[in-house]
Parts: C-alpha cells; sequence; structure tokens
C-alpha cells in the first residue's frame, strides 16, 4: 500500500479578476487556441516554438484605418513607414504596397529599404549616426534627409559643395509641449535658440536649402493634446522661416502612437487608457489646418503632412507562441512557470504588462502566477503577476500584442532567436524568418589559424581542478 506525501498547509488567494464598468466581476481566464483561423498546436509542430506569428490580415487593416483618420482632415498625409519597429521584409512589404513609405534611422535600414525596392525619395531618413559613404548615398538617391546635430549639417554641407548642388535638408527639432518630457537628446533646441541658429546657418548656405521640420515628442504619447501643441510650435515657426519667401515641402511630427498594450504603471485597462485614434488625428490636423492657413490666404497650397506611426501599426498584428518547460512555487506560495520565451524574445515585458491566454481550456482556478523566461538570467521575468490557470509543462501560451520593437530587439543571447511567421489569405501560412541554428549565429565569425584545433577533451579533463593527484 503506497503512503501520501505530506506537504505543508497553505493559503493561496484566488482572485475572481478585476471590476468591469458595470461594477461586475468577469471570472476566469480568456484562452487562444487559434490565430487567424489556424491552430496554435499546428503552428508549434510545424515551426516550432517559441514563434512569432504575424497577421497580414490585421496589418493591412491598422495601416488602413489609420490613413483613412488622417485623410478624412487633410488629404495630403504622407505615412512613413517606421522600420525600427519591425523591419522583417514582409512586413515592410506589407505596408510599402498599402503605399506606406519607409522611415529609417541608421545604414542598415536604409539599405534594407533600398533592397526592398523603396525609391530613395520615399525615405525619410532619420537619426544621430549618418556617416559620410551613406549619406552621399541618400543625398545622391533623393532621400529626405532629416538632420540631427550641427556636424552632421556641416557633413552634408561639405558633400553638397564637393556636388556642387545645393541638398534640401530637414531640421529636426525638440521643445517643450506642455504635456509630455521633451526628449531633448535628439535634434535642435528651440528654447536655447540651437534650432535658430542652424536655421540661419541653412539659410546663409551656397550649398543646403530647407526642405522641411521635424519633430517626435516622444513614445505611447496618451493625450492627444500633446500632438496638437508640437504641430502649433512646428507651423509657427515654419511661418517664420517663410517670412523671405522660402516654402518648406513638408511638416513631420514623427511617431508616438500608442497601441492598445498594457503599459506598466498605467492602471487603467489599455482600451480605456487608450485615446481613439480619431482624437489624435484630429488634434493633428485641426492644429495643421490652423496653422498652414496663411498659405491659403497667400494664394499658396499648404505643405504635406508627414507622420511616422510604427507601434499602432503593427503591435496588436503579431503574437508571440511560447511553451512551458518547467514549473516552480515562488519563496512567497505564487505558482511559477518558466518559458522557452523571455525577454531575448519579448525585450518590451521590461515596460509592459502583455496579456497572456493559455491555447488550452483552462484546468482549475486561477491564481497569480509568476512567468519566467529560459535565461539564466535574474532579470528574464515576462510577467511578475498574471491570472492563469495552473499550468503543466507542455502547455502554450499566446502573449499578444506583441509586434513593436521585439522581432527587432530579439537577440541571439543564450538562446537561438525564434522563427517568424505570416497567416495571410484563406488561413494559409509562410515562413518569413527562419529559426536560427548554430550554423547561422557561428556564420560570421572567423577562427584564427592557431586556434583551429582544440583541446583535446581527455587533456582538458586530465588538467581540471579536481582531477587525481591534485
Amino acid at each position: 500500500m503506497s503512503t501520501l506525501t505530506w506537504e505543508s498547509p497553505r493559503i493561496a488567494p484566488l482572485v475572481l479578476q478585476s471590476l468591469n464598468k458595470f461594477g461586475s466581476r468577469r471570472v476566469g481566464v480568456d484562452t487562444q487556441s487559434e490565430i487567424d483561423g489556424v491552430a496554435v498546436e499546428a503552428l508549434v509542430e510545424r515551426y516550432g516554438s517559441p514563434l512569432y506569428v504575424t497577421s497580414e490580415q490585421r496589418l493591412r487593416a491598422n495601416i488602413r484605418r489609420i490613413r483613412q483618420a488622417f485623410a478624412a482632415h487633410y488629404p495630403k498625409v504622407i505615412h512613413g513607414w517606421s522600420y525600427k519597429t519591425n523591419y522583417n521584409g514582409a512586413v515592410c512589404s506589407i505596408l510599402h504596397q498599402e503605399g506606406s513609405w519607409a522611415e529609417v534611422v541608421s545604414r542598415f535600414e536604409y539599405e534594407k529599404a533600398r533592397a526592398l525596392g523603396v525609391p530613395g525619395e520615399h525615405i525619410v531618413f532619420n537619426g544621430p549616426n549618418k556617416q559620410r559613404p551613406i549619406l552621399e548615398r541618400a543625398i545622391a538617391d533623393g532621400a529626405l534627409i532629416h538632420v540631427d546635430h550641427a556636424d552632421e549639417l556641416e557633413l552634408i554641407e561639405t558633400i553638397g559643395e564637393q556636388r556642387h548642388e545645393r541638398v534640401p535638408v530637414t531640421l529636426r527639432l525638440n521643445f517643450k509641449t506642455g504635456y509630455s518630457e521633451p526628449w531633448s537628446r535628439f535634434g535642435f533646441n528651440l528654447e536655447s535658440g540651437a534650432a535658430r541658429a542652424a536655421i540661419k546657418r541653412v539659410k546663409a548656405s551656397r550649398h543646403l536649402r530647407i526642405n522641411g521640420l521635424h519633430c517626435h515628442i516622444g513614445t505611447f504619447i496618451l493625450d492627444p493634446r500633446a500632438y496638437g501643441a508640437a504641430v502649433t510650435t512646428l507651423c509657427a515657426l515654419a511661418r517664420e522661416i517663410e517670412a523671405d519667401g522660402s516654402r518648406l515641402r513638408y511638416l513631420d511630427i514623427g511617431g508616438g502612437l500608442p497601441s492598445n498594450n498594457a503599459l506598466q504603471g498605467i492602471y487603467l485597462p489599455p482600451e480605456q487608457a487608450t485615446p481613439e485614434l480619431d482624437e489624435y488625428a484630429e488634434a493633428i490636423c485641426s492644429a495643421f489646418l490652423a496653422g498652414t492657413a496663411y498659405r491659403i490666404e497667400q494664394g499658396e497650397q499648404r505643405p504635406a503632412l508627414v507622420f511616422e506611426s510604427g507601434r499602432a501599426v503593427i503591435d496588436d498584428a503579431q503574437s508571440l507562441i511560447t511553451s512551458v518547460v518547467g514549473r516552480k512555487e515562488t519563496a512567497d506560495g505564487r505558482p511559477a512557470a518558466i518559458l522557452d520565451a523571455g525577454l531575448n524574445a519579448l525585450f518590451t515585458a521590461l515596460w509592459y504588462d502583455h496579456p497572456v491566454r493559455p491555447a488550452s481550456p483552462a484546468r482549475g482556478e486561477a491564481r497569480d502566477t509568476v512567468l519566467y523566461g529560459p535565461l539564466c538570467m535574474n532579470i528574464d521575468v515576462v510577467r511578475r503577476a498574471v491570472q492563469l490557470p495552473p499550468l503543466a509543462v507542455g502547455d502554450r501560451l499566446v502573449i499578444a500584442p506583441v509586434g513593436a520593437y521585439n522581432t527587432t530587439q530579439s537577440m541571439q543571447f543564450i538562446e537561438y532567436r525564434p522563427a517568424v511567421v505570416l497567416i495571410h489569405g484563406d488561413r494559409e501560412v509562410s515562413l518569413i524568418r527562419a529559426a536560427e541554428d548554430l550554423e547561422v549565429v557561428c556564420a560570421p565569425e572567423r577562427l584564427p589559424a592557431h586556434l583551429a584545433h582544440a583541446v583535446p577533451a581527455t587533456a582538458a579533463l586530465a588538467d581540471a581542478p579536481g582531477a587525481a593527484g591534485d
């Protein structure tokens, strides 16, 4: 007769979810067994776990909705797709098919945009590290170059002199809006006088021509009025610049529109904390139309309006499937699960409490559960507390939205980077980035000749501390 193993008694609080807007509690945990009609288990069986899953349908719907929201107020609006947000070639190609330009911040991103067939004149080139070779190419291609600092301006002027031409440049500015902390690291500061000094220098140069003004007031901006204030400031400065007859081609308001993700420190649910897209379009375009009315009064057309939204376009169009590989209990008695994906694949878990859904029906009562990643680092925590039913090894979890800044920031730290697939058409699935293996990771490495032969294992063991004779 077998004996039962004794376990010490413990008290486990059971939470029946938070109150909804009607004052009642929602019981249970949402599950997600499919993504765009394709079974989670089938995806894992074919492509492995962890796995990024991208929805083409959702991605196209998002960009169309955003473009329509702005077009309802002003027709000359250009969307520059923020490559750094998610520069997978398939993702970028979908958005370029939808009419988005490319917004890039490095040589790598510029070269990728050109390799995908984006013409130079449809590339917005931001970033503080534009060195001479890529600047020369961008100038020759007719790219929209946004100048970040005085040394870059000097370099562009030198290139223009050597090419015997006036290079059109756009100045990136930073300033206070009264609604959010200014991103003063990038661009020329308006309050200090640096912005007007840069404008004066461009106007005085025989090899530079001012083409536009650009700002980027931050990320995950939750108050549309901040954009209205920024646009008003840009328009006022544009009018000041154009007093001598100069004409700006466009004003660029940058990005920063939020998604319905759960930013840590924001205690309202995302759907309540995040304003509607139309509120942002209204705030931006109303300020723009008012601030550029002087052009109409002078019998001229308004400049184009450029925006560089990334997160709001892609975030909810991508999910991460991950699997439970182990379980444990924390020191304070909470259940914990170890996943095969952590900060290496979900870097934004440092700032967001990403929603997590089991792929299978819940078994048992939900409890606050800790989700650890696979890395041997104490900071590798996917969720510090999330309501989940008891988990078993092999269970799949779907984490979403994760489309912004995760595939681009995923890293070869301890683990291989996972595959990325695209669901399109009638539940068709295409591999758009293969999972890495040792060959992929080691391909760029070069081994010097004197290291080509490893020490024999037997010799290494014999010399190891603690071997016989020590």
